[in-house]
C-alpha cells in the first residue's frame, strides 16, 4: 500500500511548504482538491513539482464536466513534464454542494456522467496525439498538431483514477477504462473485496489502484489494505480548512508520516 496525504486547504505557499514536508516525512503522494474558486490546483501542483523529487501529484479530485477536457489535458501534461513523470488525476462528476458558486455549468447527473465518459476520452487521445475528436457533448480539431508533440506527457500512461459507486454497473465499466478507483458512497472492506472480484472478472488490470480514505490514528488502514486497497489517503475534511489551527493540524499529522 502507497500512503498520500490531501491537503485540505490553506494559501498556496502554506500548501506547498505541506508537500516539502510531506515529501521529507515519507509519504507517497500529495494531492489538492479543485474548488470553484480558490488557489489553482494546477498552478500549485507544478510548484510543488519543482521543490520535490519523489512524491506522486494530483487532483482529488478535478469535476471534469465543469473544466474543458483539453486545458486538463494540457495542465496535467505540464505537470507531468515539470515533475519527471510524477502526475495522477482524478475526475469526478462533481458534488453539488452548498458552496458551490452559481456559475451556469451543468448540473444534470445523467449528462455530467456522459460528458465525464467523453473528457476522459479526449484527454487519452490528446495525450495520444490525436488531433481530431468527436462526440456528443466534445469536438476538438486540430490541422497543425506540431504543439502535441511538445506537449506529450513523460509517462507513458499517465493513470487516471475516477470515483466508481459499488455496485452500480455503469459506474463499475466507467472504472475499467481508468487506472484506478475512487469507491463512492458507504464502503467497507468486504465490499471493496466484492468490487475488485467484479472488476477482475471483467478484464481489470491486476495493477488498478483502488483507494482508501480516512483520518489516523483511528481508522483500521490494514483492514483496508486486506481488501485490495492499494492507497491509503490521510484526510482532513471537517470545516474550517483554512484556519490557523487547522493547518497547524495538517503540519503535524504530515510531520508523523504516513500510517505504514
Amino acid at each position: 500500500m502507497r500512503y498520500g496525504v490531501i491537503l485540505p486547504g490553506g494559501t498556496a505557499p502554506e500548501q506547498l511548504e505541506q508537500a516539502v514536508l510531506a515529501e521529507r516525512s515519507g509519504w507517497d503522494g500529495v494531492f489538492v482538491w479543485e474548488a470553484g474558486y480558490g488557489v489553482d490546483a494546477w498552478g500549485l501542483l507544478s510548484a510543488m513539482a519543482a521543490v520535490t523529487s519523489r512524491v506522486r501529484l494530483g487532483t482529488m479530485l478535478t469535476p471534469l464536466p465543469w473544466r474543458r477536457p483539453w486545458k486538463v489535458a494540457s495542465q496535467v501534461a505540464t505537470l507531468d513534464q515539470l515533475s519527471g513523470g510524477r502526475a495522477i488525476l482524478t475526475v469526478g462528476v462533481g458534488a453539488l454542494t452548498p458552496d458551490l458558486p452559481l456559475t451556469g455549468e451543468q448540473t444534470d447527473l445523467r449528462v455530467r456522467a456522459e460528458m465525464m465518459d467523453e473528457g476522459i476520452d479526449l484527454i487519452r487521445a490528446l495525450w495520444a496525439g490525436e488531433s481530431h475528436f468527436s462526440g456528443r457533448h466534445y469536438r476538438y480539431e486540430v490541422d497543425q498538431n506540431d504543439l502535441a508533440v511538445a506537449g506529450r506527457p513523460v509517462q507513458e500512461r499517465v493513470p487516471i483514477w475516477v470515483v466508481g459507486v459499488w455496485p452500480r454497473p455503469k459506474s463499475m465499466r466507467r472504472v475499467l477504462k481508468c487506472d484506478g478507483v475512487v469507491p463512492g458512497g458507504e464502503m467497507t472492506p468486504g465490499a471493496v473485496r466484492e468490487m475488485r472480484s467484479w472488476l477482475s472478472s471483467r478484464g481489470a488490470p491486476p495493477g488498478l489502484d483502488v483507494i482508501a480514505e480516512g483520518e489516523t490514528p483511528g481508522a483500521d488502514v490494514a483492514a483496508w489494505a486486506a481488501a485490495g486497497c492499494t492507497w491509503w489517503m490521510e484526510t482532513r475534511w471537517e470545516l474550517p480548512h483554512h484556519s490557523p489551527e487547522r493547518m497547524a493540524e495538517i503540519r503535524a499529522r504530515i510531520a508523523a508520516g504516513p500510517p505504514r
